[in-house]
């Protein structure tokens, strides 16, 4: 096994204290022998001390010179690496934020919203109670694009997205699913309650005034709900909404269909 260089200065050191235990030892018995009178133990004693005191010095000196400074190197990197982790997990954070998040309008995404529409399905299975879902579009976008620039359909987007997190409860999924399109997890509300939901929100919508620089207009939205009937798959429930998505689009736009 390869030693890390702290780790071998360290058994270096020990061992210079550990011969300067034994000299010294030596030393103690050499004086407090018979012979303590005898010139040549004092002379051996003497020497053993000496030495003892020569490796003891230079067992701090080696310790103040190359096993401080390694201990040093090891703090600084650890800090180092400390905060290269941080930066790291910090970064991982907003990233998985990044990916979970619209970058136009700030909301959640259509891979969140999936995400979040078979969690809400599989709790509220368990404890038996609805979860509804609208899905949005607004109406004749393309023409606003169109006509406008994407600048002005951008901001319409923004206003849209704002309208939605003020109507919506703290629990409820709101996410752009991409282009014009939008949708709500409502948990918790039977048909009733959905739909008047719903009509705040498309009456919010409509009543919206989109200002950039000299353009000033409105839009509609045509919105489907659905209740979840507890046995369909995600997949399945967002098709019933979408159908009905499709149906208040058939219908005239700027309705909620159920």
């Amino acid at each position: 096994m390869r030693l890390h260089r702290s780790e071998t200065a360290f058994f270096v050191f020990m061992a210079l204290i550990l011969v300067t235990c034994v000299l010294m030892l030596f030393a103690y018995r050499a004086l407090t022998a018979e012979h303590i009178d005898d010139a040549a133990a004092h002379e051996l004693a003497s020497r053993m001390l000496f030495g003892g005191a020569i490796l003891n010095a230079g067992a701090i000196i080696f310790g103040l010179f190359f096993i401080f400074p390694l201990i040093r190197t090891q703090v600084r990197e650890e800090g180092k690496l400390r905060a290269m982790t941080e930066t790291l997990s910090a970064r991982s954070v907003t990233l998985e934020h990044a990916a979970l998040t619209d970058g136009l309008t700030s909301m959640h995404n259509r891979r969140y919203f999936d995400d979040a529409l078979r969690e809400y399905l599989g709790e509220f299975q368990r404890i038996g109670k609805p979860v509804g879902l609208m899905i949005l579009d607004l109406d004749n976008f393309k023409a606003v694009n169109d006509t406008h620039g994407h600048d002005v359909g951008d901001e319409v987007l923004r206003q849209v997205a704002s309208c939605l997190r003020e109507f919506t409860r703290y629990h409820d999924v709101a996410a752009r699913l991409g282009g014009e399109e939008f949708a709500v997890v409502a948990p918790n509300l039977d048909e009733d309650m959905l739909a008047k939901l719903a009509e705040r929100i498309r009456t919010a919508i409509s009543q919206l005034t989109v200002t950039t620089g000299n353009i000033t207009l409105r839009v509609t939205t045509s919105v489907g709900l659905a209740v979840w009937d507890r046995s369909e798959t995600a997949d399945e429930f967002f098709r019933r909404a979408d159908r009905k998505l499709y149906q208040a689009k058939r219908l005239g736009r700027n309705r909620v269909c159920a």
